[in-house]
């Protein structure tokens, strides 16, 4: 019996190895970088945190927002891009008229130099002219859902030569606003879009406004931007009664085919 204890000694250390390889070699593949990796470890985030498209470029040129309706008036922004980045913002249209002439004086200012600041249409209201800075950012943000539509349609494509890019950049729609012409009874500006050379849209952003103004260009305005369409260019009829606005539309829409190039 006594000479049984080193042999039963011997065969228990054994056993206890095996199990020790046995141990280990289970434990082994889970810290195997590899195995984890292919389990879905380290390496799929990284990739699912690249981003889904990102944020569409903003085409260059001037483009102008929807004019929106506030409970005092109108509120459209124009945006200038250059390079990808907003340049220059400002209302051609807002709040006319009594106390909102001196609002619109001291917001809209503060409402342009803060969208070059922020890139977009996330600015804060200035304080007093909650209407118009909401119709602002409105404005703002349209505009730009227009600039980034405009630079994911211009961006694509390559190739295909020199020619091919100047007549990409020639069927580009543009937006060009002519200067103000003063008329006796207000002032007269207007906004033509050119694609292709042609205007494929004329809009009255200013006219003379109170009393008889009003029904009178509701009438001749919508007139004369047909006219300008159909005539590709300013020399277009007045229209009856509606004598000044006529002459000031003319004026500022020679203005705006003028910095088109013609």
């Amino acid at each position: 019996m006594r000479k049984s204890h080193p042999v039963r000694r011997a065969v228990l250390a054994t056993a206890a190895t095996v199990s020790g390889i046995v141990l280990l070699l289970s434990l082994k593949p889970a810290s195997d970088p590899g195995a984890a990796q292919a389990a879905g470890g380290a390496a799929p985030p990284a990739a699912a945190q690249s981003p889904q498209g990102g944020s569409q470029p903003i085409g260059d040129g001037t483009v102008t927002g929807d004019a929106v309706s506030t409970q005092y008036g109108a509120v459209q922004v124009r945006l200038t891009v250059n390079g990808g980045k907003i340049t220059k913002a400002e209302a051609v249209q807002a709040p006319k008229g009594g106390q909102s002439d001196q609002v619109t004086s001291s917001s809209v200012p503060r409402l342009n130099r803060a969208a070059v600041t922020a890139q977009g249409a996330e600015i804060d209201t200035v304080s007093g002219a909650t209407y118009t800075s909401t119709g602002y950012k409105k404005s703002l943000q349209s505009a730009l859902d227009k600039a980034r539509a405009a630079g994911g349609s211009g961006g694509a494509g390559g190739g295909g030569g020199a020619d091919a890019g100047g007549d990409a950049a020639e069927d580009r729609a543009r937006t060009v606003t002519g200067d103000a012409a003063q008329t006796q009874y207000g002032p007269v500006q207007v906004r033509i879009t050119v694609t292709g050379g042609k205007i494929t849209e004329a809009e009255a952003v200013q006219t003379p406004k109170g009393g008889q103004s009003d029904q009178v260009n509701s009438d001749a305005v919508p007139k004369l931007n047909q006219a300008a369409v159909a005539a590709g260019s300013a020399e277009i009829d007045a229209v009856s009664g509606a004598t000044y606005t006529s002459a000031g539309y003319k004026q500022s829409l020679q203005s705006a085919l003028d910095k088109a190039g013609g």
